[in-house]
């Protein structure tokens, strides 16, 4: 398992250089998973770096590899922390150190290990990545490529217009036929403006479907005959076979990028953008809740995180205490 605190060749070198005062445990620990258990060269020089940490930690105590205690791994974890390394970083590191005191209690050496229930600092989850709106109107609203098959350009504007108005997961449109029937995954129906879909847990929702996704949506069916074999998907190849999540992947990437958009933008991104974008406007968690099929409501509170970042980011451009008196943010400062 790579780690990032470990340049290349770093870890190679450490395991090979002496160490001092090197415990002779920690040498017959490498050897028993180097031999016996047959771990990769490249687990075992991580192993070498995670105890060779732990040694210098013993010695900075004072106290020996064998007498470490509950309360020593949590002082050292503390101090990993504040030093900046990861969580994730952190927890590699209490693995290897849990299969040496797990090695050192099946010796007989400790009566118990140290690092058994000891769990590292949970890492802050990531915001889900969100279009602002105006990116993803223009995303939207792009014509294509000059010199595009129109065909092809209608099919793949009614498949943005489709993630982004209704906030569609990818199998959630993939899963699409072009004619409500007892055998259909999902359809949509015009007259009503409403899509049905059958989402995770193979539970069905229906969402609303916004005036420009059916303007694409009928421009895309007046088409899509051309391709059209025996399958009853709404979204074809040119072949006639139903589209996969990965050929729309590919299609949206590309169309984000002919856009002119920073990013290029995966179908996700673009539900995330849906979701944000109508709490921004709504501010009803409940209603993004439904429209996204979401089962718990905390899975949809991510985006109250969302709008609060871009409500930050709006007080931070236009209100006049935002930044210190007399100060400008440096994108505002001239040259």
């Amino acid at each position: 398992m790579a780690r990032q605190d470990a340049p290349p060749g770093f870890a190679e070198a450490a395991l090979h250089a002496p160490v001092p005062d090197s415990d002779p445990l920690v040498e017959r620990y490498l050897e028993h998973v180097r031999v016996e258990k047959r771990l990769a060269q490249r687990t075992v020089e991580l192993y070498a770096l995670d105890l060779q940490k732990l040694q210098a930690n013993c010695r900075q105590a004072g106290v020996a590899l064998t007498d470490v205690q509950n309360p020593h791994m949590r002082r050292w974890v503390a101090q990993m922390h504040s030093g900046g390394r990861s969580g994730r970083g952190i927890a590699l590191i209490l693995s290897g150190w849990r299969g040496f005191y797990t090695w050192l209690g099946r010796e007989g050496l400790v009566a118990s290990n140290p690092v058994q229930d000891l769990r590292a600092p949970k890492a802050a989850k990531p915001l889900p990545k969100a279009l602002s709106v105006d990116e993803a109107v223009q995303l939207a609203a792009f014509a294509g490529a000059d010199g595009e098959d129109p065909a092809l350009l209608a099919r793949d504007q009614c498949i943005t217009e489709l993630l982004y108005g209704c906030g569609l997961r990818i199998g959630e449109l993939t899963g699409l036929d072009a004619l409500a029937s007892s055998q259909a995954r999902g359809w949509i129906d015009l007259q009503a403006a409403e899509a049905h879909v059958l989402g995770k847990g193979s539970k069905r929702r229906s969402v609303p479907v916004g005036s420009k996704a059916l303007e694409a949506l009928q421009a895309w069916l007046a088409v899509r005959g051309a391709w059209a074999r025996d399958d009853a998907a709404l979204f074809i190849s040119q072949r006639g076979s139903r589209l996969t999540p990965q050929h729309i992947r590919v299609r949206l990437k590309q169309r984000s990028l002919q856009a002119g958009l920073a990013t290029p933008v995966h179908p996700h991104m673009l539900r995330h953008s849906f979701a944000s974008h109508v709490l921004q406007s709504s501010g009803d968690l409940r209603a993004v809740q439904e429209l996204l099929g979401h089962a718990n409501i905390t899975t949809t509170q991510v985006y109250t995180r969302l709008d609060f970042q871009h409500l930050a980011k709006v007080y931070d451009a236009a209100h006049p205490r935002a930044t210190v008196a007399g100060l400008k943010p440096p994108d505002k400062q001239k040259g």
